[in-house]
């Protein structure tokens, strides 16, 4: 795969033919603008790619084949934020580039990927300089014909692309120029938006089956749908590498999760419950690579603490032996998973829950009845499980009851989330609250985590000849850690069960 780069840009139109016959003005003295360099015209030809019912367009991605110009070859954009892309290259050949495929297997998946439009364009390209003469944008004049079958669509767009690190906020002035000489900002994305809408070939809206607008079950299911979009959109992240993206795609399956059960009064969990169990199996299958790497830096972080004094042997190097061990091959089990049969099903099972929900009878009801219920529900479970956690005695047990009760926190913070739009405030206060309580559980569950890797550390390094004394040390600090934020945890819950945040409710 060729480099990746992340394209900020705008692009403009005329708004009327007179405006369209002066051209474009002159940007010299424009924000830091010195110089406009003309770099020629060159011709493109560019075939887009997509599915028969266009799902890349409708989620606004674009995969284009290109010959001419000095980047030629295959494609893929994907959206960031209004005006903000990455792209991804390959180097030409004839067909879809298997890196480039897999980046969509989770919109395309069987449907299979077909030319759709092809775009020829006339490009007038100018580099915009400072005063040193450092780039600072390329200013491109597209002539376009856009081919789609029989229909064709042609149109004049003008486009300024930032350089890498320059400030977006050149784009407002360029923006402020091209306003007074009769150009504003195009309405269409992108030019295969706006050659699809030319063509009468936009992308067919989704269905949103669920019931009236401004019933529980219209409510859960856009929840349910937002969910499953966000899985979908963090798969190309995850086997890019992104920061975050494997966290970000767990979030999302186990919310997923958490909807089916706080909702089984309006979803029915005969259909819920299979796809809840693909969605454990996923969440657990991404997560082997993310966990190391959180308890990594969590043991790294403690190490950083110590004094000199008591860094007791090779310490560091043990330690990256350790993880190399554990993490070799993570990664590509991760995609391994993200490349199976099992986990398209599991997308194909979701997309057919939605576009047909099982619907129960308490579907048709407003939100505001059924909302406050379900949520309240979530947190009867959560103060059941707090109760028999703090009812036991420390150690073991306990120490399962407390992991048991930080799932049940997150859960009843997921669903007050979700009630967010319709109750509002009360929701949102108690969804910190769950929070609150979650992440002091949390904090003690990856102590325990914590410490039983520090035990096997200091295993091997006792079998390896080296002292174990500073594991011991670690693991000690862990065990403090953890029996205080148990001393913290009846306050916490205190706090986070306070009938004044569910009163309202």
């Amino acid at each position: 795969m060729a480099d990746t780069k992340r394209e900020i840009e705008r692009k403009f139109e005329f708004s009327k033919a007179k405006s369209a016959r002066r051209g474009v003005p002159d940007l010299t003295g424009t924000a830091a603008i010195a110089a406009v360099s003309d770099q020629g015209t060159v011709d493109l030809d560019a075939v887009y790619y997509d599915t028969p019912d266009q799902r890349l367009a409708a989620d606004g991605l674009t995969l284009r084949r290109r010959t001419g110009g000095a980047d030629e070859g295959w494609h893929l954009k994907l959206p960031v934020s209004p005006g903000v892309r990455d792209e991804i290259g390959a180097s030409l050949s004839d067909t879809v580039p298997p890196a480039l495929a897999a980046l969509v297997r989770s919109r395309v998946r069987g449907a299979g990927l077909r030319p759709q439009v092809r775009l020829v364009s006339s490009r007038r390209l100018s580099h915009l300089l400072d005063a040193e003469g450092a780039l600072l944008a390329e200013l491109s004049t597209d002539e376009v014909l856009a081919e789609r079958g029989e229909s064709t669509a042609a149109w004049t767009e003008v486009e300024v692309e930032l350089a890498d690190g320059v400030d977006p906020e050149l784009l407002d002035a360029v923006e402020k120029t091209f306003r007074k000489a009769g150009l504003r900002v195009s309405a269409a994305p992108s030019k295969l938006a706006r050659a699809l809408a030319e063509t009468d070939a936009e992308p067919p809206a989704r269905p949103e089956a669920g019931g009236p607008e401004g019933t529980t079950g219209a409510h859960v299911l856009a929840y349910l749908r937002e969910q499953r979009d966000a899985l979908v959109a963090q798969d190309p992240a995850v086997r890019r590498g992104l920061p975050d993206s494997v966290h970000q795609m767990r979030v999302a399956s186990r919310r997923l999760r958490s909807a089916f059960k706080t909702y089984r009064k309006v979803i029915d969990r005969a259909a819920t419950d299979p796809i809840g169990e693909e969605l454990r199996w996923l969440a657990a299958e991404l997560g082997v690579d993310r966990d190391q790497e959180v308890l990594l830096e969590r043991i790294q972080t403690r190490l950083g603490e110590l004094p000199r004094t008591l860094l007791i042997g090779p310490v560091r190097s043990r330690l990256r032996v350790w993880n190399t061990a554990r993490r070799s091959g993570s990664r590509r089990r991760a995609l391994a998973v993200l490349d199976s049969a099992r986990y398209v099903a599991l997308l194909d099972s979701l997309d057919a829950l939605l576009e047909a929900p099982p619907l129960k009878g308490a579907a048709a009801r407003p939100p505001e009845s059924l909302l406050p219920k379900a949520v309240l529900r979530d947190y009867e479970r959560l103060a059941g499980r707090i109760g028999s956690a703090l009812s036991l005695d420390e150690g073991h047990e306990r120490d399962l009851a407390l992991h048991e009760a930080r799932k049940a926190a997150k859960r009843l913070r997921y669903a007050a989330e979700s009630a967010e739009p319709v109750l509002g405030g009360p929701a949102k206060h108690l969804a910190k609250a769950g929070k609150s309580v979650q992440n002091l559980l949390g904090d003690h569950q990856d102590s325990v985590v914590a410490r039983e890797a520090l035990r096997g550390l200091a295993v091997q390094a006792t079998g390896a000849g080296e002292s174990a004394f500073t594991w011991g040390v670690l693991y000690a600090r862990e065990e403090s850690l953890a029996e205080r934020r148990e001393r913290e945890l009846p306050d916490t819950w205190a706090k986070a069960a306070d009938p004044a945040l569910r009163s309202p409710l």
